[in-house]
């Protein structure tokens, strides 16, 4: 049962040329981009340069982008720029609001080309394509993994009233190399690579949550751009490493509640260099003893039949952020209020 919509060949036009835009948040020279060329040159991208805007950021020639720093933002926004993280690749997600594109694919700045175990550089922008523009089976597990892959199928047993599956809204790919692992792990593992390359995309079940990394994550704006939200950290926050975090128990209540499904698995990148466990961990602090009140509150939030929309379902989770994790520090009424300032930003620039 393989979508013979999504297979194309390297020669043929890539594919959703003018329907996705590659969104990168950075501080640096874009030299990384100089590997990705032969994959990301057709697309459009948009930059969002986080830190001393008056820095100039060189981008290698040849590539179709706009470049947003933080003037750009306040004047775009105003005073609803207070959302935006700054000192924080959260900012990425200004880069979600400003795109006029259906599908979006977001990367940061040390993650390269990864080669397959036969040594073939991976494309991972067109795995990710692959992924979304197939459906995802998010209400029964099917154990052959993505069953509308080449070679693969559902196996006996699996319902056949439920193999249409379901729209994807989200594509989480993975790394090789340094893994993406919290400031505790990295401590007591500082040497430990990832070089096990599984060859797999699975969705995650209905009533599932999991950790969404925002270093090699794709999806359709159109189906859940305004869930979004990387959340307020960085600069005069007491947290920070925790946005994509944030995003990710967001989207995927949504996704539940509006029967949409999130996938992870292929495709892989290469993760060039570990971030500073000891820095980390002073981001991270707060957020660690947090997460065990955050996970069971997102665990048995209820969305009312009433959200049929995702900005309904996002404004409807900012309430009950407000009123039950308040109390588990001042930082959630603040992060509540940022939830709908967001929103209605998003809407104002996507009418």
């Amino acid at each position: 049962m393989a979508n013979p919509s999504v297979s194309a060949s390297p020669s043929s036009t890539p594919l959703l040329k003018d329907e996705l835009d590659i969104v990168i948040p950075t501080i640096r020279n874009l030299d990384f981009l100089e590997m990705w060329r032969p994959f990301f040159q057709p697309y459009h991208l948009i930059i969002v340069q986080d830190g001393d805007p008056s820095k100039v950021i060189k981008v290698p020639e040849g590539f179709d982008y706009e470049l947003y720093n933080r003037n750009d933002i306040n004047k775009i926004l105003g005073p609803k720029a207070s959302c935006i993280s700054f000192k924080d690749s959260a900012c990425r997600c200004f880069g979600y609001m400003v795109s006029k594109k259906k599908y979006i694919y977001t990367i940061d700045d040390d993650c390269f080309v990864a080669k397959d175990p036969t040594g073939k550089e991976i494309n991972a922008l067109e795995q990710h394509i692959t992924n979304l523009l197939c459906p995802s089976t998010p209400f029964f597990f099917n154990t052959l993994y993505d069953p509308y892959r080449d070679g693969a199928d559902f196996v006996r047993g699996y319902p056949f009233s439920l193999r249409e599956g379901v729209p994807t809204a989200v594509s989480h790919g993975l790394w090789l190399n340094i893994p993406d692992y919290d400031a505790p792990t990295q401590l007591v593992k500082p040497l430990e690579r990832n070089t096990r390359y599984v060859d797999a995309v699975t969705t995650i079940p209905k009533g599932t949550l999991f950790p969404m990394c925002g270093m090699n994550l794709a999806f359709d704006r159109e189906l859940i751009g305004p869930a979004m939200y990387f959340g307020l950290m960085g600069d005069g926050q007491p947290i920070g490493r925790y946005d994509d975090m944030w995003a990710g128990w967001c989207i995927k209540v949504i996704c539940d509640h509006l029967g949409l499904g999130v996938k992870t698995g292929l495709p892989y990148i290469w993760h060039s260099k570990a971030s500073n466990p000891f820095v980390n961990l002073k981001k991270e602090y707060k957020g660690i003893y947090w997460q065990e009140e955050l996970i069971p509150f997102f665990q048995s939030v209820a969305l009312p039949k009433e959200c049929t929309s995702v900005q309904k379902c996002y404004l409807e989770l900012s309430k009950q952020v407000k009123a039950k994790l308040g109390k588990v520090d001042d930082y959630f009424n603040k992060l509540a209020d940022a939830m709908i300032t967001w929103i209605e930003a998003w809407d104002e620039l996507n009418p």
